[in-house]
């Protein structure tokens, strides 16, 4: 039965430099990159199946992770391995393809989903290397096809800042979409939750979706995260497992069933206050972002970042989109001092706890850059985090639980229903400045080795 969730705790953060819902334009970049880091849970090293100099196609495999050679990570375009480039320890930081104008696939082969069997699904997904789209809870890692999950949950909305429209990328898709979600429901014996903003303008791609479960939900960010969802409609609890994707992963596995081929087609928002002309640009996977922001900038003392400003990583200004992300953020690097800081009247300032009178005006919008407007400092309880954080549970005593390596408690409090961007928000409004996401990654690797 379809559910209706209000949202109540949470911040919207209204920030100029929303991309413009408008015609795509198609963007050729020189070269897309696949780095192993994305993969939450690779060994640092995986076990590479290709050479730089090898020709490859959409889909040829390029590595795996040692402990689970069945899931396969895949080419998302055709062309020459340029580079395999190597960090500390040897470990691999980028996989970089040079690739063709014209893209050639392997043929996986086409098939109506609703013929198969879980286990035919389970392969297809397996060989093309689209499987990697599925993501599980807990732990955010790619999914594991030994274990079957209680429920599927697609997250058909994003509320982070800036964050892309979905509704806008899968318009006309619908029915490469419901294959996807065929294909989906043949994995699981339980439900596949859909879950749609509470508004009169959402696709009838999304609200004419078959064989799942419609929610609604209404209320500010983290409301379009999908770990508030799952905690809201279907909580995990020690020993439960839930695969989770966003519509443009759906649209990928529906194209393999559809089309017999690994289509990483991904629309991606360029955003941010410092570019002159946000807009969509339909490229693939782990594409370059060089040519996206050539002479689109208003300033040159930028961060760039492949996500958004809150869950985001940074990258070079030559550097390439993440494998999971959908939006590129330019944001004003914050390396200045501020005279008398906080000090000041700080009328053009957002301010959560009401220290500016910004505060007066809600729907204001604001050019932040990367200062911390202050350092790490004494980590007390002040209660900011509830206020931003809709799930039912208590957030600095989970934290202190991880920092103490605390097993037990950590399970108490916890730990299986939350990945670091639901806590995104706790570390925005701390005053103490902690690094609250790489707390929680720490705490979700320590607790899935000790349960190995």
């Amino acid at each position: 039965m379809s559910k209706r969730i209000k949202i109540k705790k949470g911040l919207d953060i209204k920030l100029f430099g929303e991309a413009e819902r408008a015609t795509a334009n198609v963007f050729y970049s020189a070269t897309h990159a696949v780095k192993p880091p994305d993969f939450m849970g690779f060994a640092p090293i995986p076990k590479l199946l290709i050479a730089e100099g090898d020709e490859v196609k959409a889909g040829t495999p390029l590595f795996y992770d040692k402990k689970s050679p069945e899931i396969l990570v895949t080419a998302p375009v055709s062309g020459r391995i340029k580079s395999v480039k190597r960090g500390a320890k040897r470990s691999v930081s980028e996989v970089i393809i040079e690739a063709d104008r014209e893209i050639s696939y392997i043929d996986y082969g086409s098939a109506n989903p609703n013929e198969l069997t879980r286990d035919e699904v389970e392969l297809k997904l397996l060989k093309s290397g689209v499987w990697a789209f599925i993501r599980q809870r807990p732990y955010n890692i790619i999914a594991c096809p030994e274990f079957r999950p209680k429920a599927i949950f697609i997250s058909a909305f994003d509320t982070s800042p800036l964050a892309p429209d979905y509704d806008y990328i899968v318009h006309g898709k619908g029915d490469v979409f419901q294959t996807g979600l065929d294909a989906l429901r043949k994995l699981i014996d339980g439900k596949v939750h859909l879950n749609i903003p509470e508004s009169e303008a959402v696709s009838d791609v999304f609200r004419n979706a078959r064989d799942v479960q419609i929610n609604t939900f209404t209320g500010p960010h983290p409301a379009g995260n999908v770990g508030i969802q799952i905690h809201h409609v279907d909580p995990i609890n020690k020993g439960d497992i839930v695969w989770y994707l966003n519509p443009q992963d759906v649209l990928t596995i529906g194209h393999l069933f559809a089309h017999g081929k690994y289509d990483a087609t991904r629309y991606i928002a360029l955003t941010g206050s410092e570019v002159k002309s946000p807009k969509y640009f339909k490229t693939f996977v782990g594409a370059n972002i060089q040519n996206m922001i050539d002479n689109n900038l208003l300033s040159q003392n930028c961060r760039y970042i492949s996500g958004n400003v809150l869950t985001g990583r940074k990258i070079e200004q030559d550097g390439h989109i993440g494998y999971y992300d959908c939006q590129v953020s330019v944001i004003p690097e914050g390396d200045y001092y501020e005279f008398m800081g906080w000090a000041m009247p700080g009328f053009n300032k957002m301010s959560v706890s009401r220290s500016f009178p910004a505060f007066l005006f809600p729907n204001r919008k604001y050019k932040l850059d990367t200062n911390y407007h202050g350092e790490e400092r004494a980590y007390v309880v002040s209660g900011q985090y509830e206020k931003v954080l809709p799930m039912d549970i208590l957030p600095v005593f989970l934290i202190k639980a991880i920092l103490t390596k605390n097993i037990d408690k950590m399970e108490q409090l916890g730990i299986y229903e939350v990945c670091e961007e639901d806590f995104a928000l706790c570390e925005f409004v701390c005053t103490s400045k902690i690094e609250v996401q790489k707390i929680i990654r720490e705490g979700l690797d320590l607790i899935r080795k000790e349960m190995e």
